[in-house]
């Protein structure tokens, strides 16, 4: 990871942990997990957000302004809006996407789930998910949240990425593997 990459990361977990630990406080864990769920679709869905929080053009106030009307207009509770203006006075809105991944991250811990990566070569059905979900379950001992992307060239199977184990069923790995057998033998 790079200096600066690391430098954002720890700079979003101080956030993310105290943000956490407050909503923990207040018994107001739900509220933030369906907070975030909303600033993470905003943040994917609006490039002037995006353009607001990595802007070294647009002034403390700009940005402190602009992040209160929009947490207003959301419905973010009070510990998400709070932090989100102190980001803003202290600049530190950049790390706003890492900070969204970082409480997800502790909800789940606090849930017991684990959230799993799958990529597929068409969009699972929703039994295909639940039957997934079930037997990670039944591998990770933990509720599994099944986070679920399509990459048509994979041709057919799945990669399921949990935490820091990857299982790769998919045809195109699988072609590609006979073809380096194949080069070895040739």
């Amino acid at each position: 990871m790079s200096e600066p990459a690391s430098i954002s990361q720890g700079i979003a977990a101080r956030y993310a942990t105290a943000v956490f630990e407050i909503a923990k406080e207040s018994n107001d864990v739900s509220a933030l997990e369906t907070g975030i769920d909303d600033l993470s679709t905003a943040l994917e869905e609006s490039a002037d957000l995006r353009g607001l929080i990595n802007s070294p053009v647009v002034s403390r106030e700009e940005q402190g302004t602009a992040i209160a009307a929009i947490s207003k207009k959301m419905g973010l509770p009070d510990v998400l809006k709070n932090t989100l203006a102190l980001m803003a006075e202290n600049r530190r809105l950049f790390v706003l996407p890492q900070l969204v991944a970082g409480l997800r991250a502790l909800i789940a811990e606090d849930k017991g789930e684990v959230t799993a990566e799958v990529t597929s070569a068409k969009a699972l059905t929703k039994t295909q998910s639940e039957k997934l979900a079930k037997t990670l379950k039944e591998r990770v001992g933990k509720d599994v949240k099944i986070k679920a992307t399509v990459d048509q060239s994979l041709v057919g199977g799945l990669v399921v990425k949990v935490g820091s184990k990857m299982i790769d069923t998919s045809i195109r790995s699988k072609l590609s593997t006979l073809q380096n057998a194949m080069k070895e033998v040739g």
